[in-house]
């Protein structure tokens, strides 16, 4: 049974940092892409980094990008989100997940999805 845990959530004050990580089980977690994603009330879920199987192709969103830093871990099963200066609007239930296709922004290309952690950036 696959199993992906979020940790590392919580509050922040804007302008503070926060690392988010993401353990892996029940997969060979080193053969899959690995993806963050989140989701703010009221708005769909939205791509925000994601990291190749080897950590030699990283994308991010646009609104993270020079703030955040995706990275992993294959001897630990774990992905980490590195989130700097961090704003309201990235207040949202951050999501990992996991795919076999060749990193992508789109969520309908992983298989496997976290329970999600909860980021608040107060002003």
């Amino acid at each position: 049974q696959v199993q992906l845990g979020e940790s590392g959530g919580g509050l922040v004050q804007a302008g503070g940092s926060l690392r988010l990580s993401c353990s892996a089980s029940g997969l060979t977690f080193r053969a899959y892409v690995m993806g963050w994603f989140r989701q703010a009330p009221g708005k769909e879920r939205e791509f925000v980094a994601t990291i190749s199987t080897s950590g030699g192709g990283i994308s991010y969103a646009d609104s993270v990008k020079g703030r955040a830093t995706i990275s992993r871990d294959n001897a630990k099963n774990t992905v980490y989100l590195q989130m700097n200066s961090l704003k309201p609007e990235d207040t949202a239930v951050y999501y990992c997940a996991a795919g076999r296709r060749a990193y992508s922004e789109d969520a309908g290309a992983y298989n496997y999805w976290g329970q999600g952690i909860q980021v608040t950036v107060s002003s």
